[in-house]
């Protein structure tokens, strides 16, 4: 009897531990998921504000020379998937009208195989747009690292910001803090694409986090390089 009342203590014993621990745990994940609302809420604002103002439909968007426009998926066969190809379009319109006068297309050539740049060049040169008034950044592998390299490394002081209008105020917000004096014009034609419009919109809160914590930080870009001339020689050419 008294061996089976030992193990009986020990059992309650360990089962108020057990809860003890438990209630830890859900204190402490309950205050985890309070930090990271206050810190999502606190960055979408700053992205907001800070593209407040400066987001136009390509009719209407004041002209500057460069249209920075932001690389995303290449299809397997080199050609641009609808989302990057209705940014391409949006590019092409901006420059036929006479908006902007060089393009600088900036994407992920991390591998050798996939090079998002060329494929936007190649879209751009089959719809009437010259070559010379392209310009290849083969290392904006985010829109922090674009924006960045845009400003350090060509030489970038005033553009505009081609993507889609879930992704626009962050890419102008990010733009503004690099030191360009950015607007930006957004495509919503790719809402037809329902869910990954949906799935890439939700996202985008995640996005904003981490924008908020690259400009606080400063970090440099993945690979920053020495300062190129490519923009300023197609904008005299």
């Amino acid at each position: 009897m008294r061996g089976l009342t030992a193990r009986w203590r020990a059992w309650r014993g360990d089962r108020r531990r057990a809860v003890r621990l438990l209630r830890r745990l859900l204190v402490l994940a309950t205050a985890a998921v309070m930090l990271l609302g206050a810190a999502t809420l606190a960055s979408v604002s700053w992205v907001r504000d800070a593209a407040e103002g400066h987001v136009f439909d390509a009719a209407d968007v004041p002209e500057t020379p460069v249209a920075l426009v932001l690389g995303t998926k290449v299809e397997p066969d080199g050609t641009p998937a609808p989302f990057l190809a209705a940014r391409l379009e949006i590019a092409r319109q901006l420059y036929a009208a006479g908006k902007v006068r060089v393009l600088l297309l900036s994407g992920d050539h991390m591998d050798w195989d996939y090079d998002e740049p060329d494929a936007m060049r190649r879209w751009l040169v089959e719809r009437g747009v010259p070559v010379e008034r392209t310009v290849l950044d083969h290392a904006g592998f985010d829109t922090y690292d674009s924006c960045v390299r845009a400003h350090r490394v060509f030489g970038v002081r005033r553009a505009t910001v081609v993507t889609q209008s879930f992704h626009l105020p962050r890419a102008v917000a990010l733009c503004r803090d690099a030191g360009i004096e950015a607007v930006g014009v957004g495509d919503d034609t790719a809402r037809r694409y329902a869910d990954q419009w949906r799935v890439s919109s939700t996202r985008e809160y995640g996005a904003c986090v981490k924008a908020a914590v690259d400009v606080l930080t400063r970090r440099d870009p993945v690979h920053l390089g020495r300062r190129e001339t490519a923009v300023d020689d197609a904008l005299r050419a």
